[in-house]
């Protein structure tokens, strides 16, 4: 089936960089002619650059790649800096998941360990993952759904978050620029993260490496608008050393080495 076989070669070029034509075939088991086909269409939507003889993600600024395929990037430091942020979660607190990748592994740690708390979330895949969930109470915002990142968006979602205060919120980010804004290629996604930040007592970032220095068109909000930042040991000495000096509460997460290797 097509958005099948879209994932496995979103999927694989985001492991691997870069695929040739033939390992892509390899991996989404379909002929040459089709994956040739597949990677016109995505490169179309702005997904994927071809390559002479394959294809890499594409690497243009503001683009969103698909939800699955961003869920695997940097993998181990969204683990590691998940872990962070659950030793932060007080039972018995109201606590604010937004739509984020490197929060979705926060969600799955609350699976698998439970806490008494009052979760909101504007995260379809979010509330697939603490459905059920014993001793948690969760909430999914109603609003306009945004296919491309799983989420629920829009005046209605704002609305909502607008008569509720939350003690602590958790909000990824897609990019932290060098002017110190926290930027996402969505302009409903920005507007329903600003609302968030504006109804919320404790504010953490969670943000690989990888995202800050990075550029996304809509700006959410200045870095002062939060109270903490967790990142992974990639962040370098002068990101911490600004952190600090914005005021904010900092906290480092280690990826293993091992696991540094498969990320």
């Amino acid at each position: 089936m097509q958005p099948d076989r879209d994932t496995v070669i979103r999927q694989h070029l985001y492991t691997k960089g870069q695929a040739s034509i033939q390992e892509l075939a390899e991996v989404a088991h379909a002929s040459l002619a089709t994956i040739r086909r597949d990677l016109l269409r995505l490169e179309d939507k702005g997904m994927v650059e071809r390559t002479h003889g394959g294809a890499r993600i594409a690497g243009k600024v503001g683009l969103e790649v698909a939800f699955e395929a961003r869920e695997l990037q940097n993998i181990a430091a969204k683990k590691a800096i998940a872990q962070a942020a659950y030793s932060r979660l007080q039972p018995g607190t109201s606590v604010m998941l937004d739509a984020g990748s490197t929060v979705l592994q926060l969600a799955r740690l609350l699976r698998v360990a439970p806490l008494p708390l009052t979760v909101f979330t504007n995260s379809l895949v979010v509330v697939q993952t603490l459905n059920g969930v014993e001793d948690l109470r969760l909430t999914l915002l109603g609003g306009q759904v945004r296919p491309e990142n799983h989420s629920v968006v829009g005046p209605i979602a704002e609305a909502t978050i607008d008569r509720l205060w939350f003690d602590q919120l958790f909000l990824g980010a897609s990019a932290v620029q060098d002017d110190g804004t926290l930027s996402t290629p969505d302009a409903a996604e920005a507007s329903i993260n600003l609302r968030m930040l504006q109804r919320a007592t404790r504010r953490c970032i969670l943000a690989d490496a990888t995202k800050f220095g990075q550029t996304a068109t809509y700006g959410v909000a200045k870095l002062e608008a939060a109270t903490n930042v967790i990142s992974d040991s990639g962040l370098d000495a002068r990101w911490r050393a600004r952190l600090a000096d914005c005021g904010l509460d900092v906290t480092i997460a280690d990826v293993p080495a091992d696991e540094t290797a498969h990320a």
